[in-house]
C-alpha cells in the first residue's frame, strides 16, 4: 500500500467517530484554518487544500500539486438537566457528550492551466449523545423511549475536478461517496404492578453508502478581490444491519434498513485583500435541515412496511461568519473570526440531539516553515444557549428539561506543496 492511500486509510478510520458542536448534527471542523477563522470565507480563500470541502471550483486557484491533512480535537460539553414529568424528577447529566477527534485529508493537483483535480476524505455530519444512565435509580417509570444512546456518523470521501473558463471565472464539479452509520438504543425497565419488566423499544446498529455531489464557482475581480459559490447534494442515507424497532410494546420486530436524510448546503463566501498585510472574508452558509422530518425503518418481518422511529421537522438554518487575517511577515499569520450559527428547532424539540442559536469565537495562526510547507493551528470556543425542551414520551406522557451545550475545538494541519 502506498503512503498516500495509507495516509488516507487513517483518516477514513479515524473520521468513523465524530461529534457534532454546529446546528443540528452538523460538523463544521473539516480545517485548522476554518477553524482559525469561523470558517468566513472557508470557499475562497484558497490558502490551503482544505478549500475542496467546500468549492471544488476554488481548486482551480492553484498552480502547485498542494496536500492538507489534519485534525480537530472537539472538547464538547452537553449538560441535560431538570429532567422531571408531572411531580417525578428524573435527575441531570453534566455532560452527555464525549470529546472526539476529527480528522482530514486533501489533496489538489492541477492538470494543467485550465484542469485541475483533487481528492478527499472529511466528515460534514455526526452527533452522539448518552442519556441512558437518567433511567437508572428511580422508583418509579422513566422515559426510556427518549433516554437512550444516539450516534449518527458520516464519513465523505469526495472526488472533484475544476475547470478555468476565463481569467475570472471558474468552475467545479465533485462527487461523494458517504458512508454513513448509526446507534441507536432505547431500553430500560417499567413497573407493570407486578414488579419491573425488562423492555427494548429501539436497538439500532447500522451502515450504509450513499452518493451525492457538489457544484461550485469561483469569481476572480481581480487579484486582490474573489468570491465563491457552492451547492451540495447530500443524500439520504438507506443503512442495514442489526435493526429492532418495538412499536406496539408486545410486537417488536426487525427491520432490513433505516432511514436518515442528510441535509443539503449552499453557501457564499467572499476574500478581499484590503492591504498588502491585512484581508477581510465572509461566509453565508445556509442548510436544509427542513429535509430532516423523520427516521424511519422499512420493511419489518411481522409485515410492517416502513414505521417511522422518531419525528424532527427541523427547518432550515444559516452559519453567518465573518473574519480577518493578517500576514505578519513572511514567518507568521494569524486570523480570527466571529460567526453566529441558528439552530434548527421548530415545534419538534428532542432531548437526544439537543441544538440551540450558538455563537463561534475564532482565532489561529499559520507559521511557514519554509515556501513548501506550513502548519496551521485553530481555536475555536462555540458558545450554546440553554433551552428548555418539551418532548411527548409514548410511556410516561411530557417530559420537560433543559439543555445546554457548548465545545471548545482545537485544530492543526500540515500543508506541503510540491
Amino acid at each position: 500500500m502506498t503512503k498516500f492511500n495509507k495516509t488516507l486509510l487513517a483518516v477514513a478510520v479515524t473520521l468513523a467517530s465524530t461529534q457534532s458542536m454546529a446546528a443540528g448534527f452538523q460538523l463544521n471542523s473539516q480545517s485548522a484554518t476554518g477553524i482559525g477563522r469561523a470558517m468566513a470565507g472557508d470557499a475562497i480563500i484558497a490558502d490551503n487544500a482544505s478549500v475542496l470541502s467546500r468549492n471544488p471550483a476554488a481548486m482551480a486557484l492553484f498552480d502547485e500539486k498542494t496536500l492538507s491533512i489534519g485534525a480537530s480535537y472537539a472538547d464538547v460539553n452537553v449538560e441535560v438537566s431538570d429532567v422531571q414529568y408531572g411531580n417525578n424528577h428524573i435527575g441531570s447529566i453534566d455532560n452527555a457528550a464525549e470529546a472526539k477527534l476529527i480528522p482530514n485529508f486533501y489533496y489538489i493537483s492541477p492538470i494543467n492551466d485550465k484542469w485541475a483535480y483533487g481528492v478527499a476524505a472529511f466528515s460534514n455530519y455526526g452527533t452522539g449523545t448518552d442519556l441512558s444512565s437518567l433511567n437508572s435509580g428511580h422508583d418509579f417509570n422513566t422515559p426510556i423511549d427518549l433516554l437512550g444512546n444516539t450516534e449518527v456518523t458520516t464519513i465523505n470521501f469526495n472526488a472533484s475536478v475544476s475547470y478555468r473558463i476565463n481569467d475570472s471565472l471558474s468552475l467545479g464539479l465533485g462527487l461523494d461517496a458517504v458512508y454513513g452509520s448509526g446507534t441507536l438504543t432505547r431500553n430500560g425497565n417499567i413497573d407493570i404492578g407486578l414488579g419491573d419488566m425488562p423492555l427494548n423499544l429501539v436497538d439500532v446498529d447500522a451502515d450504509g453508502w450513499a452518493v451525492g455531489g457538489i457544484v461550485g464557482l469561483a469569481y476572480e475581480f481581480n487579484e486582490n478581490n474573489r468570491i465563491g459559490l457552492s451547492y451540495r447534494y447530500s443524500p439520504q442515507m438507506e443503512a442495514s444491519g442489526d435493526i429492532m424497532y418495538n412499536p406496539s410494546v408486545l410486537f417488536p420486530q426487525n427491520f432490513d434498513s433505516i432511514e436518515i436524510p442528510i441535509a443539503d448546503i449552499a453557501q457564499l463566501a467572499g476574500f478581499h485583500q484590503l492591504t498588502e498585510k491585512f484581508a477581510v472574508h465572509y461566509t453565508a452558509q445556509w442548510t436544509q435541515w427542513s429535509s430532516f422530518d423523520n427516521i424511519s425503518v422499512v420493511d419489518g418481518d411481522l409485515g410492517t412496511a416502513n414505521d417511522v422511529i422518531k419525528h424532527y421537522n427541523w427547518k432550515d438554518s444559516w452559519f453567518l461568519s465573518l473574519g480577518a487575517t493578517y500576514d505578519i511577515n513572511e514567518t507568521w499569520t494569524v486570523r480570527a473570526g466571529i460567526a453566529s450559527d441558528q439552530g434548527v428547532v421548530g415545534e419538534v424539540s428532542s432531548l437526544s440531539i439537543p441544538d440551540s442559536d450558538r455563537m463561534w469565537y475564532s482565532a489561529g495562526f499559520t507559521y511557514n516553515l519554509s515556501n513548501k510547507s506550513s502548519i496551521d493551528f485553530g481555536y475555536t470556543l462555540v458558545a450554546g444557549e440553554k433551552v428548555h425542551v418539551l418532548e411527548d414520551s409514548a410511556l410516561v406522557g411530557q417530559v420537560s428539561a433543559y439543555t445546554e451545550s457548548g465545545a471548545n475545538y482545537f485544530s492543526l494541519q500540515y500543508n506541503h506543496t510540491f
